[in-house]
């Protein structure tokens, strides 16, 4: 039944959000129980396995018999113990249902290109889920599960949503009916997940935008936020903020740390360290004592030095085999006997010294370094060439064969070839011809490798040595034979150097341990080592791509040759399990020793028993396992010795990981799911001493149940880094040191790099290296066995095993864990987020530790070492940089960030007077500052005569009727319109007279002007005045884009209660559209009169105000909170206001001004219909859109008139700087020239972007800008300007304020290039008659000298009030006309402008004589976000945020439900979406000590911008809790 209406409804093609729709309905019926109680995979609940399966109770072979699948295969072999302990630890969560919230994503993000898609990854080193016994099992969950999970993961809440944005962001971790209530315990039990504490409280909060100071005018988003709010304050009907719900109540759960871990980061302080737990274990036991191998015994004929061996071997035993190789199928191609070595290696040799260069300028001298570039399935062309070489006492340096000019880790090796010295390259002629090339046939040059020579050593280009020449074989001693490059854990590539006699002695010290005879047969798989040719070995080397195409290569070859000793790694025994069944007849009988080189894995113990259970049917035998330590610095570190058969096997070590993690020995006894297994290595080899010691600090000696760092000292391992004096002394020559710190002998002993300890029988464990370690709040972690515990989560349909990267980064003071897997291209989104939170949670049960970040990338993206693993320091770096590309991701900083500051807990108010008089104690005056005195200023006629500006209009139309006044010009830079005084004061009698006429209006009625900028909106003003009607200039809606900006036309126009609207015939037009109709109503507009043809009228008289308080003009304005506010601007404000500019920019009329800013609101209006008529300047009007057609005309207008004050918005200086800065030689070239400019200033209500004026400033001072000329206004809306720069008065000023004092409301100066500084500018001078005092906003109270404090503005320009719906008077005498609390006898009345900022007294003069007070703006007070009881400016995030990727193009934050939201615009590719995520958590939280909630990156152009160039984050909130962004991705931080 099911099965049919599937059928049916993939038989129409509907959406994928219907189709979740249908599909769970048809379902509902079949899964009742999906309501009330969580499913789990059956996987989960199978039977425990037998901890380590022995010999005796080996499960049947068959378990193994497993369809290989199509030629991948495994990296590691999966441990099955640790399967069975991450099973039962996910199985723990069972009871709880997953709610972290899944990650929205855009369709296209993950849909790979059909190239990805079709391009299996390499199989090397990727795999199905191999070793897994559930592949029945998991087949019926995954049936059952595809079923179910559809039905528990589809969100509720998405039936409600409003825009289908993406079809994948439908599914994520829903809320069933019986499931929210218990989302604040999930996890209960884990450790995923936490709150911030304190400031986490979400009951009770409504959404902050409901209700806010409605009065002043109606808020922009109320028509459209009402449907966001309930009780809880989480919006009912949007998707994003369900899944912030799950996510704040997973946050909700108990913190891990104690509080006593936390500590206060008073902002002098930096923040320290957290304090070790005291329950923690420490070791007891007492110091070790070096542990000595057997001696070395004293063979007789033993040769003084290997090439002697050869020689000996190549003369007397010349038929004998030496090495076997192998072709691609496993059959042996080509044995190379110990004569033809000899003689071969002799030619090359011969060659090398004698016929590269002349005789008196020979190419290599003896002790030269060498190159030797060999691919792996070449051993013998590589044998021959490192013989040859040691023959030519020249040192081989093998490094692996280059593939492409930029190889993961290729730039290092060259830094390796470098610093060698190495000039030459030893290869075969068909590597050679395989090398990339450039297009004239030359070998391309490798990123950061020296220039080499490249010499092709097959034997047909060698010369023959002439019977007379021996090669010098010299006894062994300590000069160098070869150099073996190994990589440390950052990427650097180090040479290690091993001498001549310890050549020798590793090859003596290994044939005692492994009892070697004389023409013993080994297949290797490691590069198959110089100690063969010391016992006339016969080596078969089967090399990785053999091993690729065929699994059982190295089985079958054991069988062929009956060989005594094998070479192998838990990689070869896991493969060979995988192909057992393709070859029943092999016999291992004869293998005395199973050399597991990577002994040390903590998977290796699982492989070797299930090798050994397999195998001993076809006769191997259980002591012949052995496995051994080996570094590059220490060479074999401890090897176990064959065993004697039926002896007792040695013991394990099942070892507690939270004991590893403090690093000492403790027997796992409280919770089989978090031990480690550990097998032994052997005993020290022969000769050998060995000691273990603390791994970082001085070498001082571990205690006996301490974990540390193993040492050895013989004569057997390297004895340098090449070149690095300093890391040599360090790692080559320790001397070990005992608690007292005194040395401990005398011997030298070599850090082999590998962590570990000696148990009892001085038998040697490793449990790790240190390069994997991972050292987290001071508790050591083994990268490996992470990897182990993620692999043993069932990963079967999400990555590829084996294709796992561990490592740490290092973020706000300590290491956090970074896991990176290859996804399969298959994967759906659900699996892949399943298996991310089991991964999680895993992890997080077993080594108690948070993961910080997990990402997937897609299949064969992770750079390569050259034997197909993963390149860590690469990936690392590329995780770093940003250029991983991930296609899922998930971040867990809330769970792993234990480390931050205690929230700051606001001190119980000191009050007012208190802090006055401190401040008076302390000899610190009050924070206020003041322009020059009006009074002083002699008054003109004009002000004495014409109180209002209509006057003053028809003033300058009687006495000055032909003087110019305003010059518009259109995108191509002419006059397109023209005003004389006299002509200005014609039209608007015209204007006048229509709107008696037509309007009906009467003295005191609103009239809407709607004009684009220009000066028929002046002339419209100034009719209005004549008229005695209140204008109200409102930017008219855009023809392209109605539905978003006409609604503001209409609020503004329903608000301001307009009796009629004017404006021209195609705005009429257009505000009675069809298209208009759809935004708003169109049949209730007020009046609307057109202005373009006016009846040539005479007003009969001008309308004089009786008194000048009465109303000139409201000024209506969008904040960047979403506000809308319009202020009452009273005749005398205006004429004050014009006075104070007309002073302070010493206009008259035979200036000229060049304005190219918005005429709507604030200042700019101010400038561009006011200041002219009433200063009698001539104004240059320049609309900023004009612009975009040509970005020139703002500048080349200013120079072609010889402007020498200018006026812009932000947004105008940003397109310049953006478009011209790099056509400065363009500028030039047109003869455009800024020398003239006195002033530039820049008309703002926020912050000064210092950044943007100083690379203005910079870009155009080549065209003659003066660096002092740029500056800032500051104006609010209780008062549009406040500060302006003028013509006299010093220069603006400059300071660094420190960041985190700025979060606790105080201003501390810094110098330049201080941590966390915030560059401050000075907003121009304070105006002449305002005075400002800084004022704590809470007490109300004056704030010293330097402190953070709202900005309270006295002036005679200040507004009269908000001009409300109901003419509430308490918000405007609050805002308008407010007193200080204390200490301020004369009892001003002061404006509040709501924003912060302080006073500084400078140096400087001002134009009175005194010193001047500098005023710095730091931010609106509403913008602000209170986050861990500190006050954030969203500003200041913003810019680290932008600065982290150079794909970032614009970026804003807000916050919601207390989680902090970063939107960031990408403007690369969208692969490139989520690389971004990781990179703004750890800016955020470094910089700032806050942990980002949510990510959100979208489109560019989708962070709203006004016309000032401010965002408007309350926008872009309210759409994106509307789920209306479409976003790329949302990734919910943990």
């Amino acid at each position: 039944m099911a099965v049919q209406s599937f059928r049916c409804l993939l038989r129409r093609d509907i959406t994928q959000k219907g189709y979740e729709k249908k599909r769970a309905k048809l379902l509902a019926p079949y899964f009742p129980q999906t309501q009330g109680k969580p499913w789990v995979d059956p996987g989960l609940q199978k039977e425990p396995r037998n901890q380590t399966p022995t010999p005796a109770a080996a499960p049947s072979s068959s378990k193994y018999h497993r369809a290989r699948s199509g030629g991948a295969r495994d990296e590691r072999y999966r441990s099955d113990i640790h399967t069975e302990a991450v099973q039962a630890a996910l199985a723990k969560h069972k009871e709880q249902k997953m709610a972290l919230p899944m990650p929205t994503k855009r369709r296209s993000t993950f849909v790979q290109s059909p190239a990805d898609a079709c391009t299996p990854p390499d199989t090397s080193s990727a795999s199905e889920d191999e070793g897994s016994l559930r592949r029945q099992a998991a087949l019926s969950a995954a049936l059952h599960q595809s079923l179910q999970n559809a039905e528990s993961w589809i969100n509720r809440s998405i039936q409600g949503s409003s825009t289908s944005s993406s079809a994948s962001s439908t599914l994520s971790h829903g809320e069933g009916k019986g499931t929210s209530g218990s989302l604040a315990d999930v996890f209960a039990n884990t450790r995923i997940g936490r709150s911030w504490g304190a400031d986490s409280k979400t009951k009770g909060f409504t959404s902050s935008f409901c209700v806010k100071r409605i009065v002043k005018g109606m808020h922009k988003a109320s028509n459209r936020s009402s449907l966001m709010d309930t009780a809880d304050g989480v919006p009912v009907s949007s998707r994003v903020s369900t899944k912030i719900q799950q996510l704040l109540n997973t946050l909700k759960r108990p913190k891990r740390p104690p509080l006593k871990e936390f500590f206060v980061d008073d902002f002098e302080e930096i923040v320290e360290v957290p304090q070790p737990d005291p329950n923690q274990p420490k070791p007891e036991g007492r110091q070790m004592t070096p542990v000595k191998g057997e001696p070395l015994g004293v063979v007789c004929n033993w040769p003084p030095a290997l090439e002697a061996a050869l020689q000996r071997w190549g003369t007397t035993q010349a038929k004998c085999p030496c090495l076997t190789a192998l072709d691609v199928t496993g059959k042996p191609v080509y044995t190379l006997t110990y004569g033809k070595l000899w003689s071969r290696s002799l030619k090359l040799a011969y060659t090398l010294l004698n016929k590269l260069g002349t005789k008196n300028e020979p190419v290599l001298k003896p002790g030269d370094r060498v190159a030797l570039v060999y691919p792996n399935n070449d051993p013998v062309m590589f044998m021959v060439a490192f013989y040859g070489c040691l023959l030519a006492e020249v040192i081989p340096v093998p490094i692996e064969v280059p593939l492409t000019r930029k190889d993961a880790g290729g730039q290092q090796i060259g830094f390796l070839l470098g610093s060698c010295g190495i000039a030459l390259a030893l290869t075969t002629e068909v590597c050679l011809k395989g090398l990339p090339k450039t297009q004239n046939g030359e070998i391309v040059q490798f990123k950061g490798w020296p220039r080499l020579k490249w010499v092709v050593t097959d034997s047909k280009y060698l010369s023959k040595s002439p019977k007379d020449w021996q090669p010098n074989i010299s006894n062994a001693g300590t000069e160098p034979a070869y150099i073996e490059y190994k990589t440390s854990k950052e990427g650097s590539v180090m040479g290690v150097t091993v001498s001549r006699i310890a050549m020798l002695a590793h090859c003596q010290a290994l044939s005692q341990a492994c009892n070697y005879s004389e023409g013993e047969c080994c297949p290797a798989w490691l590069h198959y080592e110089y100690r063969d040719v010391m016992n006339k070995l016969h080596t078969v080397s089967v090399p990785y791509s053999v091993m690729k195409t065929c699994p059982l290569s190295w089985v079958q070859r054991v069988h062929t040759h009956k060989a005594k000793v094998a070479l192998v790694k838990c990689r070869d025994l896991h493969w060979a399990m995988m192909a057992h069944r393709d070859q029943r007849d092999v016999s291992l009988n004869s293998l005395r020793m199973l050399i597991v080189t990577d002994g040390a894995n903590p998977w290796s113990v699982s492989s070797c028993d299930a090798f050994l259970s397999l195998f001993q049917s076809h006769g191997l035998k259980p002591e012949a396992i052995c496995p051994c330590a080996t570094s590059p610095e220490a060479m074999t570190v401890a090897i176990r010795r064959p065993g004697v058969p039926g002896a007792p096997l040695p013991g394990r070590a099942i070892l507690s990981m939270n004991g590893l993690s403090y690093s000492v020995i403790r027997v796992n006894t409280e919770d089989k799911n978090s031990a480690l297994t550990v097998q032994d290595v052997g005993h020290v080899m022969p000769g050998g001493m060995m000691c273990i010691v603390k791994p970082d600090g001085p070498p001082q000696l571990c205690k006996t149940d301490e974990i540390g760092e193993i040492c050895v000292s013989s004569r057997t391992g390297g004895m340098m880094y090449y070149g690095l004096t300093g890391v040599t002394k360090s790692t080559f020559e320790v001397i070990p040191m005992n608690s007292a710190g005194s040395p401990v002998g005398d011997v030298p002993f070599v850090r082999s790099g590998l962590l570990g300890f000696v148990g009892p029988g001085s038998l040697v464990f490793v449990v790790g290296k240190i390069d994997g370690m991972l050292i987290v709040s001071g508790r050591r972690h083994n990268a490996d066995d992470i990897v182990a515990t993620g692999l043993a989560v069932e990963s079967i349909k999400t990555v590829y095993r084996g294709r796992i990267a561990v490592f740490s980064v290092t973020v706000f003071y300590d290491e956090r864990i970074v896991v990176v897997a290859e996804q399969r291209p298959d994967a759906s989104e659900e699996d892949s987020f399943q298996w991310m939170s089991r991964v999680l949670q895993a992890i997080d049960s077993i080594h108690q530790v948070g993961v910080y970040c997990l990402a997937l990338v897609p299949a064969n993206t992770l750079p390569k070492t050259p034997l197909g693993g993963i390149h860590i320091s690469q990936t690392k770096q590329h995780f770093l940089e940003g250029s991983l590309h991930p296609c899922n991701i998930l971040m867990c900083p809330h769970t792993c960030v234990t480390n931050l500051p205690k929230p700051r807990q606001k001190q119980p108010g000191v009050g007012p007077a208190s802090v006055m008089v401190g401040n008076l104690v302390a000899g610190k005056r009050i924070a206020q500052a003041s322009g020059r005195d009006l009074g002083q200023i002699e008054e003109n006629d004009l002000v004495r005569k014409h109180q209002f500006l209509s006057e003053v209009l028809q003033w300058r139309a009687q006495a000055t009727p032909e003087h110019m006044l305003f010059l518009l010009l259109n995108a191509k830079g002419a006059p397109v319109c023209t005003a004389t005084c006299l002509q200005l004061h014609k039209r608007a009698e015209r204007i006048a007279s229509i709107l008696y006429e037509k309007g009906h209006l009467n003295a005191g009625d609103n009239v809407v002007l709607l004009y684009p900028p220009g000066i028929e909106l002046i002339a419209a003003f100034y009719g209005c005045l004549y008229a005695g009607c209140i204008p109200v200039t409102v930017r008219p809606p855009h023809a392209q884009n109605l539905t978003a900006t006409l609604p503001t036309v209409r609020m503004i126009v329903d608000v301001s209660k307009a009796a009629c609207i004017l404006t021209s015939q195609t705005l009429m037009r257009l505000l009675r559209s069809r298209e208009a109709a759809s935004a708003v109503d169109v049949k209730t507009w007020p009046t609307i009169i057109d202005t373009d043809d006016l009846p040539r009228k005479r007003l009969p008289q001008v309308y004089k105000p009786p008194t000048p308080e009465m109303l000139a003009y409201l000024d209506f304005s969008v904040s960047t909170t979403g506000m809308l506010t319009g202020v009452k601007m009273s005749h005398a404000a205006v004429s004050a206001l014009c006075r104070a500019i007309k002073l302070q920019c010493e206009l008259y009329s035979s200036r000229q001004i060049a304005i190219c800013l918005d005429p709507y609101c604030g200042l700019g209006f101010a400038l561009w219909c006011l200041c002219s008529v009433y200063s009698g300047h001539q104004s240059i009007l320049i609309p900023p859109m004009e612009l975009e057609s040509n970005l020139f005309l703002w500048l080349s207008t200013v120079s072609q008139y010889k402007i020498r004050d200018t006026f812009c918005s932000y947004s105008v200086m940003d397109m310049c700087t953006k478009g011209l800065g790099n056509q400065v030689d363009v500028l030039k070239a047109r003869g455009i020239h800024l020398s003239g400019v006195r002033t530039c200033v820049v008309v703002a209500e926020e912050r000064p972007r210092v950044a943007l004026t100083q690379s203005f400033s910079k870009l155009f001072k080549d065209i003659g800008l003066s660096p002092r000329a740029v500056s800032t206004t500051f104006g609010s809306r209780v008062n549009v300007a406040i500060c302006l720069q003028g013509t006299s008065g010093p220069d603006p000023t400059t300071v660094y304020v420190d960041l985190k004092s700025l979060r606790h409301d105080r201003v501390r100066l810094v110098e330049r290039g201080a941590p966390q500084s915030l560059l401050l500018s000075e907003s121009g001078k304070i105006l002449p008659g305002v005075k400002v005092i800084i004022v704590n906003p809470e007490t109300k109270g004056p704030v010293g000298d330097s402190h953070l404090g709202e900005i309270w503005v006295n002036s005679p320009h200040t507004a009269s009030g908000y001009y409300t719906i109901y003419d509430n008077e308490t918000l405007q005498a609050d805002h308008f006309n407010t007193r200080l609390s204390f200490g301020d006898a004369a009892q001003t009345l002061w404006a509040r402008t709501g924003y912060l900022g302080f006073v500084r007294r400078t140096e400087l003069t001002a134009a009175s004589g005194e010193r001047h007070d500098a005023l710095y703006i730091v931010g609106a007070l509403d913008e602000t976000l209170e986050l861990r009881g500190l006050r954030y400016h969203p500003i200041d995030i913003e810019t680290s945020v932008s600065r982290t990727h150079r794909s970032i193009a614009e970026c804003a934050v807000f916050t919601w439900t207390n989680l902090l939201v970063v939107v960031v615009e990408l403007c690369g590719c969208e692969q490139e979406a989520l690389d971004l995520v990781p990179l703004v958590t750890n800016v955020v939280l470094e910089e700032h000590y806050l942990i980002v909630g949510v990510v959100v990156v979208v489109d560019p152009g989708v962070i709203p911008i006004n016309s000032r160039g401010e965002k408007q984050r309350m926008h872009l909130r309210d759409s994106f809790l509307a789920d209306q962004l479409d976003p790329i991705y949302v990734a919910y931080n943990m």
